[in-house]
């Protein structure tokens, strides 16, 4: 059963971090062409304004129309003074989706599920135990997405930053796994130099062939190159179209195989091609609105 929002392919290419004490940015988030939207009330809050940024974007979420944006607000956690009553400001609210920080075990999300009833819920993994407790978080039944923290992740493992992420790629990969094993959403880390085009470029290409759905963003500067990362290429359209017509052809004659460039075309491919046209179909549906 796929527990993703929207399982017809919602896109989640761009997910754009908004501080909820910053009216500004809550206003322009309006306009800008990103697929969701993760309305922050931890780390880009200071301790000083918790309470005041709750109440900022309790009023903005509950006036202002996002579209068909996503629209993902990022709690505080249960071990500080703001996580519950962030909560509950937010159980009944018109959001998609609450974001739990620094998930470590399945238990941090039950501790959530049981105060929040009737809201999907989203899982920051951004320590080692959270990469090792992968399988048993993702398997959590009120769990809909998960969101790699990797800052946090280098921080706790001492790591260097290199531009190959390979000190990265054990916990991508647990995630990536226990993602895909329980049908969840999963968007990568951030990337940190905001005016480096080429870089963040590199890293969503590494995301987006790993299996990621989208990349998580900290400027508005980076939405269009995580859009165009995460989407299918019209290359990659057309053979989706040639892999189906071929097999369809092929089974009309009573095949189970096709071929397409000289390349054995599958069932398998053609549940991949559909599910890429599928993808590409709903960016454009979203693009029009």
């Amino acid at each position: 059963m796929d527990r993703r929002p929207d399982a017809h392919h919602r896109p989640f290419r761009s997910v754009l971090y908004i501080p909820g004490s910053n009216e500004r940015a809550l206003e322009k988030a309006l306009t800008l062409p990103v697929d969701a939207i993760i309305f922050d009330l931890e780390d880009a809050v200071s301790p000083e304004e918790k309470t005041n940024a709750r109440m900022i974007l309790s009023r903005k979420l509950a006036e202002a129309d996002y579209g068909p944006r996503a629209k993902i607000v990022r709690i505080n956690g249960f071990d500080t003074e703001w996580g519950r009553a962030d909560a509950a400001a937010f159980a009944e609210a018109p959001v998609d989706a609450i974001l739990i920080p620094k998930v470590s075990r399945a238990d941090d999300v039950e501790e959530v599920a049981a105060t929040v009833p009737h809201r999907p819920l989203w899982a920051m993994m951004e320590t080692p135990l959270a990469m090792l407790n992968a399988g048993e978080i993702a398997a959590h039944p009120r769990l809909e997405g998960m969101v790699m923290g990797t800052n946090d992740l280098a921080k706790e493992l001492g790591s260097r930053f290199r531009s190959d992420r390979l000190p990265m790629q054990a916990g991508l990969g647990l995630c990536l796994l226990a993602a895909r094993a329980h049908a969840l959403v999963i968007v990568d880390g951030v990337y940190n130099a905001f005016k480096d085009d080429e870089g963040l470029a590199a890293e969503c290409a590494q995301g987006r062939d790993m299996g990621f759905d989208g990349k998580t963003l900290i400027h508005p500067a980076q939405v269009a190159i995580a859009n165009a990362a995460f989407a299918p290429s019209e290359d990659e359209v057309t053979l989706a179209r040639r892999q189906i017509e071929a097999f369809e052809a092929a089974e009309r004659e009573g095949k189970g195989v096709a071929v397409v460039d000289g390349k054995i075309v599958e069932n398998l491919h053609i549940v991949t091609a559909r599910q890429l046209l599928a993808r590409a179909e709903a960016i454009a549906a979203m693009a029009a609105t």
